[in-house]
């Protein structure tokens, strides 16, 4: 690989662009504010500022020799800002493939039963309509121009500096306790994985990143309290809890995600299967110095 265009430098793509440096011969990242943009220069990582809705002047003539694309920007209302900003460019500039994040909410709710990446999509917030659309919009501009478009479908992400001891340390922590309802997570180090693995093998097509256990979140979190060694957070009945409209929309869906096409095509076996490795794993990290 000797080039790739993230757009969005946002917490999964960071991890991602860790892991494939040292193959990479030159990075050229979007960010949202100039002040990041500057950090990542002072990395090594060539930086332009865009805010989704202003092409930076320029980009285009920065995307020759850049092999594999990354997306990482969510749609607006009026669809996927990458495309309607750089697609031409991108389509010029001839990747190798193409990888777009998205979010296992395109699924929607079913009831808490299980959904692969052949489940028909019914999304139920506008957010996860946003995103399906996207989806369909890269899949088409790959068709048009013969470009592999990976769709990753992520499950709810955590790992160093993001996930519940953040919460539990401030003492803002609940278990909000919803019966039947279950989430699937997936570590940003396997999300890492599975975008370098998509890259090296031009994968096409859909793929969830997902963990192997759905789980009742009040058991993460008690799991990442005993891992703290404190008393786990107060339970909370759903109905009782005080939530943001967006958290809550989180609760309307309930689901069990499997990734069935991870292992079989793209070779990755999950570091962290289950969120107890994800977790201790993310607690040993960030005791390092």
């Amino acid at each position: 690989m000797t080039g790739l265009l993230v757009f969005g430098m946002g917490y999964s793509a960071s991890a991602a662009v860790t892991r494939l440096r040292t193959g990479v011969d030159r990075v050229l990242a979007t960010t949202r504010g100039a002040e990041k943009a500057l950090r990542l220069e002072s990395d090594g990582i060539e930086a332009v500022v865009f805010d989704g809705a202003h092409p930076a002047p320029d980009v285009a003539d920065r995307l020759k020799g850049l092999e594999h694309v990354l997306v990482s920007i969510a749609p607006d209302q009026d669809g996927d800002p990458v495309l309607r900003a750089f697609g031409r460019e991108i389509a010029r500039a001839r990747p190798c493939s193409i990888v777009y994040l998205s979010t296992v909410g395109v699924y929607g709710d079913h009831g808490g039963a299980w959904v692969d990446e052949a489940t028909p999509c019914r999304p139920v917030s506008q957010r996860s309509g946003r995103r399906r659309a996207a989806e369909a919009d890269w899949q088409r501009f790959g068709r048009e121009e013969g470009i592999p478009v990976a769709i990753l479908r992520l499950a709810g992400i955590y790992g160093p500096g993001r996930g519940p001891f953040e919460k539990i340390r401030a003492g803002t922590a609940r278990r909000i306790v919803k019966p039947g309802q279950v989430f699937n997570r997936i570590h940003v180090d396997d999300i890492a994985a599975i975008v370098e693995a998509a890259f090296a093998r031009r994968a096409d097509g859909i793929f969830n990143g997902s963990d192997d256990e759905p789980a009742p979140p009040q058991d993460v979190l008690a799991h990442a309290a005993a891992l703290l060694g404190t008393p786990p957070p107060p339970e909370v009945a759903y109905a009782d809890a005080e939530m943001t409209p967006m958290a809550r929309s989180f609760y309307a869906e309930n689901k069990r995600v499997r990734s069935a096409r991870v292992r079989p095509e793209l070779g990755v076996e999950l570091a962290h299967p289950t969120y107890r490795e994800g977790l201790a794993a993310t607690l040993a990290r960030e005791a390092l110095p």
